[in-house]
């Protein structure tokens, strides 16, 4: 069985799809270039990113399948997964060769499995715009490191733009090494060495930020740990619980809880 070898952008997903076509190879192995396990077996096919090309796959997609599943195409894409990438190759196959609307047949396999992907990547995007937390430095920019498990910052600009308009902030991702800034206009994507800013990076723990923070951030930061423990009641604690609605990766992310 052939392997197709993409770079890991959209583009290049669209451009194995339509290779496949352009050859009548449809039993592909779809493998992002930093994957170890890619081609293990049988003949690897470096697959170039080609624009022309990739945007024919994707109106063609958009032509025959709805919005909605558009959008489930999208956030599968975004889990950065080496299955996911194969589901969505076959799910474009699929889409090509059926002769009918088949974007909610789920007794296929990758149509189901998009729906399915949809749902985690979704619920990492809820969780970063529930969790996310800022520090304000002392030129008045609010930071924000965070390490989402998928690659969520596309999908939670709208939401920070939207409830942050007055204010410039930076969300980076620390793990894919790209950030979101806003300046109050527009919202530009920005690189930086996020350890210059914390140097706890390597030991898990997020904002203990080495850069100088307004003189107000410790008062506050004080104020919302105070408020979170007089509301708390502890008789009625129920951590089990507790944890199943804020898992402890995003304790990271949040000034009133402690990581021992």
């Amino acid at each position: 069985m052939a392997s197709y070898i993409f770079d890991g952008s959209m583009t290049g997903l669209l451009c194995c799809v339509f290779r496949a076509f352009q050859f009548r190879e449809f039993e592909v192995e779809i493998h992002h270039e930093a994957d170890s396990q890619q081609g293990l077996f049988g003949e690897n096919i470096h697959v170039a990113s080609d624009e022309t090309q990739a945007l024919r796959v994707w109106q063609g997609l958009q032509q025959r399948i709805s919005a909605n599943a558009i959008r489930n195409f999208y956030y599968t894409f975004l889990s950065e997964q080496a299955q996911a990438f194969q589901q969505l190759f076959e799910f474009s196959v699929y889409v090509f060769l059926s002769q009918k609307n088949v974007d909610q047949n789920y007794g296929h396999t990758a149509v189901l499995a998009l729906s399915q992907w949809t749902k985690q990547v979704g619920r990492e995007k809820h969780r970063m715009e529930a969790f996310v937390r800022f520090k304000k430095s002392k030129d008045g920019l609010f930071l924000s490191l965070i390490k989402p498990d998928f690659d969520v910052l596309p999908l939670i600009l709208k939401h920070f733009k939207a409830r942050y308009q007055d204010q410039r902030w930076l969300i980076y991702d620390e793990k894919r090494k790209y950030g979101i800034y806003y300046d109050l206009k527009n919202v530009h994507q920005i690189q930086m060495n996020a350890k210059e800013v914390d140097q706890n990076l390597v030991t898990g723990r997020s904002q203990n930020f080495n850069i100088e923070l307004d003189e107000k951030e410790v008062l506050y930061d004080q104020l919302w740990k105070d408020y979170f423990k007089s509301v708390n009641i502890q008789a009625r604690q129920n951590m089990k619980l507790h944890i199943q609605y804020v898992p402890k990766r995003y304790w990271r992310y949040m000034n009133e809880k402690i990581i021992t």
